[in-house]
């Protein structure tokens, strides 16, 4: 199954009409978490993560529950305790649900005729919860294509709006989050977002830029087993933001700066500059959140990585962190050791090229 969806960037259709769809774990690079605050982000898509949907054609519109993410059946009380302690309440059904709903609703609103038909669908995900890699928009965010190629709508829903009704169908569930995950999810590569509020109020999404992944150096992603919620990071700081908080509006325009400022700095390849963005990224975050809000184990992953010199920042919003080892293949074993000793775990980053096909490129705004 996996050979085959690699096989192709649109997916894979099978002769029984079976359409299946893979999202990647996205990395925010650079800039965030700004884009909730008009500013501006770099991000990618992992590769070595990411969420995979079915759609077969059936009688029928039925959602498969995974068996392991949408668990109903326990052995015991305290099995299910236990299940809910580590994995929480909710798997990827409702996320389904959610956006089958969204889209029906957009495509209504535009006059977009869906053609009668059901369909089965069911996903599974190898990206760690809670980890800031945006699992739960990874399994919206291939769903989403399934049900562009089902209703053979792809040409009438413009590639930036898709980011958009992603978000809306999260939001929908409470889940707390800005655009530029959904970006990354739907276009693959590396991309530079710019959600200035006159873009958004004219447009209704940012300006996104997509760059040559060449241009990125070595890159390992850090991650703990047992991650802090990256659901609830933004909630005081979204507030202060609102009540006109100087520290949390001018630190929120610097963070987009350095989105800016590393978008140049990838372009010519000094990596010397984008390391010192990186932590400047992380330090800014950390002096508006605060210790307490980021968590303890979040922030010794940063400092792991720069304990043997390493550049080192937040993926998301906590629960995993993307370092850079500018001195090379040494440096990147004194990091390999050194999150051994602290019970992490570290790959080597792997980029996702670009996600969009022919029929995707004719719809991007010119």
């Amino acid at each position: 199954m996996d050979q085959n969806m690699n096989s192709t960037k649109e997916g894979l259709i099978s002769g029984s009409g079976a359409i299946q769809h893979k999202a990647y774990a996205r990395v925010g690079l650079l800039g965030n978490p700004s884009d909730v605050y008009f500013g501006k982000t770099i991000s990618f898509s992992l590769a070595n993560f990411w969420a995979f949907v079915t759609l077969e054609p059936s009688p029928h519109l039925i959602i498969n529950p995974h068996p392991i993410h949408d668990l109903v059946q326990f052995d015991s009380l305290d099995h299910l305790v236990n299940r809910l302690q580590s994995e929480g309440y909710y798997g990827g059904v409702r996320l389904l649900m959610s956006i089958f709903k969204l889209f029906h609703k957009h495509c209504k609103d535009n006059n977009i005729n869906l053609s009668p038909g059901n369909f089965t669908l069911s996903y599974d995900t190898n990206i760690p919860r809670q980890a800031g890699l945006s699992g739960s928009s990874a399994i919206v965010c291939a769903a989403l294509s399934c049900l562009l190629d089902f209703y053979k709508v792809r040409h009438l829903i413009k590639v930036e709006v898709r980011p958009n009704l992603i978000l809306s169908a999260e939001k929908e569930l409470g889940i707390v989050a800005g655009l530029q995950d959904r970006v990354a999810q739907v276009y693959g590569g590396l991309v530079h977002m710019d959600f200035s509020k006159e873009n958004m109020d004219k447009m209704g999404h940012g300006i996104y830029t997509p760059m040559d992944i060449s241009l990125l150096p070595p890159l390992h992603l850090i991650y703990a087993e047992n991650p802090s919620d990256s659901g609830k990071v933004h909630s005081t700081i979204r507030q202060r933001w609102l009540n006109g908080d100087e520290l949390v509006i001018s630190s929120m325009k610097e963070v987009a700066d350095i989105a800016a400022e590393g978008k140049s700095a990838i372009l010519q390849k000094n990596y010397q500059k984008l390391a010192e963005l990186m932590n400047r990224n992380f330090d800014l975050r950390r002096c508006m959140f605060g210790d307490e809000c980021l968590g303890a184990l979040n922030i010794e992953m940063v400092e792991v990585a720069r304990r043997v010199g390493a550049a080192s920042k937040f993926t998301g919003s906590g629960g995993a962190v993307v370092a850079f080892c500018p001195e090379g293949p040494p440096q990147v074993k004194r990091l390999e050791d050194e999150c051994r000793k602290a019970g992490f775990s570290i790959q080597a980053i792997q980029v996702v090229p670009s996600c969009l096909n022919d029929v995707d490129l004719k719809t991007l705004s010119k």
